[in-house]
């Protein structure tokens, strides 16, 4: 069999694979929000040096990513609504049990990303901070926060282009994404170069934007080594006068 040009553009253009590329996407961009918001307090309890928080973080990032994220999917769409019977009703859809397997897997590896970006700052910037007036609060938005961003922030594109191709472990759990469409394509007429290959511009192309805004966003946010920053120097400049005159 020679390669069937139509088929493979067929596929290219067809709405299953549009909508499936979608779903993909929008798998991908909730679970990350989500394990952003989850992995960020669970950083800041990892500053800590002691304590039954920071054990019990410890303990479930390393749970989370000591387990393969296949069986995790596995076990929260086939296991878990044997002990909570809720989850057997209709609303408990593979798409929503994809979206809490991943958003639990992801949280484990951002919240050690986060806490890197954290650690990685020296402890004179909170002094220097709180010796010019500000609160502790405005120390860690003004000042903490943005120099952390920018040590947080490459890994962190990285680990949503890597999770933008874990979605495709969701195929085995009924999720219509890109690769379960792709699949029934392929199980239908055996044609699996031209199928396959759609699916790898698919991945390709949106693999290639993203990174295209990676790079864009790193630029943006590099370390100057020959200036100051501009924009903390005017965050600051705005801060410490605020500051000081609600203290005076």
């Amino acid at each position: 069999m020679g390669f069937r040009w139509d088929i493979f553009w067929g596929a290219l253009a067809s709405v299953a694979y549009l909508k499936g590329a979608l779903i993909t996407v929008a798998l991908t961009v909730s679970a990350h929000a989500l394990a952003i918001l989850l992995a960020t307090p669970l950083a800041l309890v990892l500053t800590r040096d002691r304590g039954p928080a920071v054990l019990a973080v410890k303990l479930y990032v390393g749970v989370f990513r000591g387990i393969p994220t296949l069986l995790q999917l596995l076990f929260i769409w086939n296991a878990l609504p044997q002990f909570i019977p809720a989850l057997q009703a209709p609303w408990f859809t593979p798409f929503l049990a994809a979206l809490l397997a991943l958003t639990f897997n992801e949280a484990a590896y951002q919240t050690e990303i986060n806490r890197a970006a954290l650690r990685s700052l020296d402890p004179g910037q909170r002094a220097a901070g709180l010796a010019l007036g500000l609160t502790p609060t405005q120390v860690f938005v003004h000042v903490i926060v943005p120099q952390a961003l920018r040590v947080a922030i490459p890994p962190t594109a990285n680990e949503f282009i890597n999770l933008l191709k874990v979605t495709s472990l969701a195929s085995v759990i009924s999720l219509r994404e890109l690769l379960t469409v792709t699949n029934q394509a392929v199980a239908s007429s055996f044609r699996f170069v031209e199928y396959y290959g759609a699916a790898l511009v698919y991945y390709l192309v949106i693999v290639g934007v993203l990174t295209y805004f990676q790079t864009r966003l790193e630029r943006r946010l590099a370390w100057s080594t020959h200036a100051p920053d501009a924009a903390m120097r005017d965050e600051l400049a705005v801060a410490i006068p605020d500051s000081l005159s609600h203290r005076s």
